[in-house]
């Protein structure tokens, strides 16, 4: 499938600055620039779907963590501790 872009002539300079720096193609600069994006966007629509399987998996079950029992285990790990992992249970 052929795709043809139009490129802003500013942004076709700015690349030119950056591929003259790294020693590569604007075409191959580009080439990675969107295949970065698109693996950012199919991570992110994983992460969304990931989201709403556990939510509906905590809605049918009745069973969570509140969320200030969750970033106090965090913050215990971030300052080293060993905190006990906090446990699920029915949210009224």
């Amino acid at each position: 499938m052929a795709i043809s872009l139009r490129i802003p002539d500013g942004v076709k300079k700015r690349i030119a600055r950056l591929v003259a720096r790294r020693d590569t193609t604007a075409h191959a600069f580009m080439l990675e620039a969107i295949r970065e994006k698109v693996e950012d966007e199919e991570a992110r629509l994983a992460f969304y779907a990931e989201a709403k399987r556990r939510l509906a998996r905590m809605k049918k079950s009745g069973l969570a963590i509140p969320g200030g029992e969750v970033f106090d285990y965090l913050r215990g790990h971030a300052e080293g501790g060993k905190p006990a992992r906090p446990k699920a249970r029915r949210i009224a």
